[in-house]
């Protein structure tokens, strides 16, 4: 893990605010999740909205009513329902890997804390960028202070940044535009570290201020550990082409358009239904393993698309013709070698859990 890794001396992230605690969940934990906060958020879109009413129905009977409580109501429900909103399909994870003891975000280094979550695996497991952007750093510590060894740094725009650290090869270049999931780097042991992994911060507002990496990207529908994937309707992207893909696969008929929309989301819920699954409409760690097939060399059909699909979301460069053959199974077998899975050339749950993540 990190031996330096540190972030500034003195708080990274926003204050707790004003708002009094809701019970079991803060304001701060609600904005967590926009980059606001360090703490994890999980609701499903469905689940937002109606805890939205109910915890604007508390803060308006805990402040006694009034225009003041009603504003206050208004804040809490507009911030779950953004939360739900934010799992949009437009984020990914960076590594495959384990998280190291005392490589979480906020762990002591020296006179600061560590400013981002370490995901340890072996030199040349492949790095994605977490999100579509543009590569502006390049260098030794991404150029900013207290990192060591050779990072990347990526804008997503709206003042959000991803830091990629002790890599060993850079795979893009300074100014690179980068899609979500795209290959970036490879893992290595660069810098001031005690082993090979990948050093990840998210920082939100501007450059250098840093918020925990793991609820950052699980209210994005993300899991830094390397769980199944979180995407509510209203989403768009190759991971909702990859879902509508295996939907007509079990005879569905959507419109393969990369957005998950009502047509979508209603053909999810009624398949959640008749799975015996709550039919909320959110392709997440419930239903991604019912939804996906174990695939081989010789099969054929829309799971095929799906999977190819999945594959060039990860820089597998495939064309898209739901024939399994050599070059498709070529594909699957370097991305498990590449991320340190069984090497196998089938693609199983295990596969499939990272390659959608």
């Amino acid at each position: 893990m990190c031996r330096s890794c540190a972030a500034p001396t003195g708080p990274n992230d926003l204050s707790a605010g004003t708002v009094r605690p809701l019970p079991g969940l803060s304001r701060r934990g609600l904005l967590a999740g926009l980059g606001l906060g360090a703490l994890t958020v999980g609701l499903s879109a469905g689940a937002a909205s109606a805890a939205g009413t109910s915890w604007a129905g508390e803060a308006s009977s805990a402040a006694g009513g009034g225009a003041e409580a009603q504003a206050a109501a208004e804040a809490l429900s507009a911030e779950a329902v953004a939360v739900a909103a934010a799992r949009n399909g437009a984020w990914a994870g960076p590594a495959q890997g384990r998280f190291p003891a005392g490589g979480h975000y906020g762990a002591p280094r020296g006179g600061g804390s560590h400013a981002g979550q370490d995901v340890s695996n072996s030199t040349g497991t492949a790095v994605y960028a977490a999100a579509a952007g543009t590569v502006i750093r390049r260098s030794w510590g991404g150029g900013l202070p207290g990192r060591t060894g050779n990072g990347l740094v990526i804008s997503h725009g709206g003042g959000q940044y991803t830091y990629y650290g002790h890599l060993s090869v850079y795979r893009v270049g300074l100014n690179a535009t980068v899609s979500a999931g795209q290959r970036i780097a490879d893992m290595g042991a660069t810098g001031n570290v005690t082993g090979p992994h990948l050093h990840f911060e998210t920082h939100t507002g501007a450059l250098g201020t840093t918020v925990n990496p793991v609820s950052f990207l699980a209210a994005r529908g993300v899991d830094l550990a390397g769980g199944w994937s979180r995407i509510d309707p209203g989403a768009s992207g190759a991971t909702v082409v990859v879902i509508q893909h295996l939907m007509n696969q079990r005879g569905y008929g959507l419109v393969v358009d990369g957005a998950y929309g009502s047509v979508s989301a209603d053909a999810v819920k009624r398949f959640q239904r008749s799975k015996g699954l709550v039919a909320d409409g959110q392709v997440g760690p419930a239903t991604w393993p019912v939804l996906v097939y174990t695939l081989r060399q010789g099969g054929s059909g829309s799971h095929v698309r799906a999977l190819q699909t999945a594959l060039n979301r990860r820089s597998a460069g495939l064309v898209v013709d739901g024939g399994f053959g050599s070059v498709t199974t070529s594909a699957v077998r370097t991305y498990q070698s590449v991320n340190r899975l069984v090497v196998d050339g089938e693609a199983g749950p295990v596969t499939w859990r990272a390659l959608t993540g």
